[in-house]
């Protein structure tokens, strides 16, 4: 089976944030399979999603200041400036981390390790509604 759907979550602060609940409810025919990968696509070059700690909120926390001092607002060094001053550093941080991930399915449920769930790193102030297309290959 192969299935495509395109998912909208709702918009967040700049951030870390846990979506893996939210990217779940949205996919129901996932439970029908008992093998398989899901793929997401994230579609936007300023935000990003990466797979990490699911319990302790401090992590996300730390991930969002280490980046910070990584890739600064307002650096005197970024040509491109016209879309604000965290619009170049967002570019960045995506880029570092990435905009998809590809996950196993087993039994119906995505096989993720005890502590690890899906983060979406918005790396705007005001990133707005986020798309990603996810892709299901299963039986």
């Amino acid at each position: 089976m192969w299935c495509q759907r395109l998912l909208t979550l709702r918009p967040r602060p700049r951030g870390f944030h846990l979506v893996t609940d939210e990217l779940l409810a949205q996919l129901p025919e996932l439970a029908e399979l008992r093998v398989g990968l899901v793929h997401l696509l994230l579609q936007h070059t300023s935000a990003s999603l990466t797979l990490d700690e699911n319990c302790d909120p401090s992590v996300r926390a730390d991930m969002e200041a280490q980046l910070h001092r990584l890739a600064p607002e307002d650096a005197p060094y970024y040509r491109h400036t016209d879309e604000g001053p965290d619009d170049m550093p967002a570019h960045i941080k995506s880029s570092l981390l990435g905009v998809s991930l590809t996950l196993p399915l087993r039994e119906g449920a995505l096989a993720l390790g005890t502590w690890q769930g899906i983060w979406l790193g918005e790396h705007r102030h005001d990133g707005g509604s986020r798309r990603i297309l996810v892709t299901i290959q299963g039986e």
